[in-house]
């Protein structure tokens, strides 16, 4: 082999391994999710929110935050819990304030008993997760 073809190869095989690194840190790429099924998951929780019943309201929104982190974990997006996975991947939503916001309401319906919320409340934060599901190209 020539100094010309070994340089090549070398070239190659630091291409390789810079693709490799980006790869492993940023998760999938081009990852195809099936919409529809994410789209009849997202509805049904939608469907499932009633005004007459507050016991609904958090249901919904932790349903959704489920929805969204299975989406995450798909995409390959590294981190043991959600909050994890959201730090590592932000610039992937159009607001990501807003996806934290309804992430902490999440925790707080998930670790504070008394903890209540408004049919507005609840319906904004479904709004923020069919945003962010969008922004992931899940829905």
């Amino acid at each position: 082999m020539d100094g010309g073809a070994v340089a090549f190869v070398i070239a190659i095989i630091i291409i390789g391994i810079f693709l490799f690194i980006a790869f492993g840190l940023t998760g999938k790429r081009g990852h195809r999710f099936d919409t529809k099924e994410y789209q009849a998951r997202f509805l049904s929780i939608e469907n499932k929110l009633d005004r007459e019943n507050a016991a609904t309201f958090p249901l919904a929104i932790i349903n959704c935050d489920k929805l969204l982190d299975r989406a995450l974990i798909e995409m390959g997006v590294p981190g043991k819990t959600m909050g994890d996975r959201l730090k590592r991947c932000g610039t992937k939503f159009s607001n990501i304030d807003s996806v934290w916001r309804v992430h902490k309401i999440r925790n707080m319906i998930a670790h504070e008993n008394d903890y209540e919320l408004t049919f507005k409340q609840a319906q904004n934060a479904i709004e923020t997760y069919k945003q962010a599901l969008k922004d992931l190209g899940a829905i």
